[in-house]
This record gives structure tokens, sequence and C-alpha cells, in this order.
């Protein structure tokens, strides 16, 4: 890629059970899980779920807060979700969520319309958590 212009590389959730964090974000979200054989191994210290071709969600498990040194009180962020993460997906995509996570009996909130994002005013969004209290919005403006 030749284009360095800002983008989001990754956001690194904290979960109990990353094997089944990422069973949960493949199965009900729709997302590729990457790493899990090494994190299984032992050979790396969390596996992730790929959001898209430049993004991913690292699945921390809580163990790994004590080693979280790089700037004073980052290891009290374990458990400290952030408010949501929002997913911006095509109609198709976003109304197959819904539809996987419905079937999975994960709560999803009613519709909003028109809330402000990054792309201006999305047509529709709902909310739902993942299994270890995660808040996610999910969205489509086309």
């Amino acid at each position: 890629m030749t284009d360095n212009s800002p983008r989001l590389d990754h956001v690194v959730l904290w979960v109990r059970d990353p094997v089944a964090a990422a069973g949960f974000y493949e199965e009900a979200v729709g997302l590729e899980p990457l790493r899990l054989d090494e994190f299984a191994a032992g050979k790396v210290s969390f596996p992730s779920v790929r959001l898209n071709d430049e993004t991913v969600f690292d699945l921390a498990p809580f163990s790994l807060a004590e080693r979280m040194t790089m700037v004073p009180g980052a290891a009290e962020s374990a458990g400290h979700p952030v408010n949501h993460v929002c997913l911006s997906l095509r109609g198709v995509d976003f109304e197959a969520l819904r539809a996987r996570l419905e079937e999975r009996s994960v709560p999803v909130s009613d519709y909003s319309y028109d809330a402000f994002g990054a792309r201006g005013a999305a047509r529709r969004s709902f909310y739902f958590r993942d299994p270890d209290g995660n808040v996610f919005e999910a969205r489509h403006y086309e």
C-alpha cells in the first residue's frame, strides 16, 4: 500500500476467553479469525479477527494486562471497554449481521435512523454487545 493517509489499524478488546471471543466474532459477526492456532500453541499473546484489509480487532486476555507497561496506568485499562466501536457495513451485510445475531439470541437494540458518523448521516444503525460486554454499533449509509 502506498497511501499513507491516517487509518484505523487495530482496536484491542479485553476478553475473558480469546478463543471463545474469536468464535463469536467469526460466527455471529462474520469476521475472519487470525492466529488462533498460534495462540492455542502459546506462540502469540492473543489472537485477532480481521475487520477489513486494513483493520483488525485484537482479542487480548485480561491476563495480558500486567504486561501493559508502555505508559503509566496502561495495565488499569483491563476490564474498561471503550464506549462502543462502530462497524460500517453495506446494506446487505448489515441485514446479514443482524440476522446472525438474532439467530444466536444476541440482544440487539431497536434501529436508529440518520445518526451522524464519519461519512455523514447513516441510514440505519443498531447496537449489540459481544460476550465480554464490549458494545458495538452496526450501521449502513446507503
